[in-house]
């Protein structure tokens, strides 16, 4: 028997020369042939149904989803769509004059029929605090026609109307219930009377004018001021009339002179002329010599405390003459 490496015969008489069990293993183990023909075709087919129903979206398409996940946009689209959809058919609908007019007649007649309606009704007006001169001016200037509806009426205007009356202090104006309009006021206090070129006027402890009279007689119990700007001095003239009290009936009143400094005239035409810059301290000062020497029970016409270093006293006329006549007298005896 000849070895099987000596020789090697084709795989073809090889296969024909094993007979019985070693043909069926070699048959067995041996691998078929591959067709490459046949794996390309079926290779193309797989890539075409593939691509074919491939569930990736296209470019164009993603883009669009990822477009549609903004919120802006979605905000927009639940949102800014219905709102312009409403828009448009409100527009369309009264882009009609008629309409519009329609519209407009409609709710004026609802307005009008709520406003008119009895609990709203305002019949009669009542001020309460001012004297009967005062009331009827506070008629005067605020003109109503009633009955009228409350809706009608300007609570703040007419308030700010009566506040600007000379007369009136503060004011406060409501409706009450029954359709009644309520103003109360608090009127000014005439303190001091002050007199003008023009006239006579009445004024109050912040100087604020409160009404003209025609003579100093018809409130003589009130002190007087006289002179340009005086009104604007109001609480610092009463300050020195208080001070210048222990004087009694002698003071007559008070001067503005040069709009910036007092005089202040006592009877017998006599003058106490107060500085600019504390009058009341000054004034304290000529009342306590006063009290000493009897200063102003003398022929004295001025006491001139402009200057608070050196005070100046003036005498009448006839008391200078005397006093020259004295000394005259005297010279000519030596």
């Amino acid at each position: 028997m000849r070895p099987l490496t000596a020789t090697r015969a084709p795989a073809i008489h090889r296969t024909k020369a094993l007979a019985g069990p070693d043909a069926d293993f070699a048959a067995a183990s041996r691998p078929e042939p591959k067709s490459k023909p046949k794996l390309r075709l079926r290779g193309a087919r797989f890539f075409r149904r593939a691509r074919l129903s491939d569930p990736a979206p296209s470019r164009l398409s993603y883009r669009f989803q990822r477009w549609m996940l903004t919120p802006g946009i979605r905000r927009g689209l639940k949102i800014g769509l219905p709102v312009l959809a409403v828009a448009g058919l409100v527009g369309g609908y009264f882009a009609s004059e008629d309409r519009r007019a329609a519209v407009s007649t409609y709710i004026a007649d609802i307005k009008t029929s709520i406003q008119e309606r009895p609990e709203f009704m305002v019949n009669l007006m009542a001020i309460d605090g001012a004297g009967a001169g005062l009331s009827e001016d506070i008629r005067a200037v605020v003109p109503l026609d009633f009955p009228l509806s409350s809706w009608d009426l300007d609570v703040e205007q007419i308030r700010d109307t009566v506040t600007d009356l000379d007369p009136v202090k503060s004011a406060t104006v409501r409706i009450r219930p029954g359709g009644i309009l309520q103003v109360d006021v608090v009127e000014r206090q005439p303190v001091i009377v002050w007199r003008t070129r023009g006239g006579i006027e009445l004024l109050d402890e912040t100087g604020a004018h409160v009404e003209r009279i025609a003579a100093r007689g018809d409130h003589a119990e009130l002190p007087l001021i006289a002179g340009k700007g005086a009104d604007k001095h109001v609480p610092e003239a009463l300050r020195i009339l208080t001070t210048a009290r222990s004087l009694g009936d002698r003071v007559r009143g008070l001067v503005r002179v040069g709009e910036r400094r007092w005089d202040l005239v006592l009877d017998r035409n006599q003058r106490i002329m107060l500085p600019t810059d504390r009058p009341v301290r000054a004034l304290e000062h000529v009342l306590a010599v006063n009290e000493v020497q009897d200063l102003l029970e003398r022929d004295v016409a001025a006491v001139d405390m402009r200057l608070g270093q050196r005070p100046t006293i003036r005498m009448t006329k006839t008391a200078s003459e005397d006093w020259w006549n004295t000394k005259v007298d005297v010279n000519s005896r030596q």
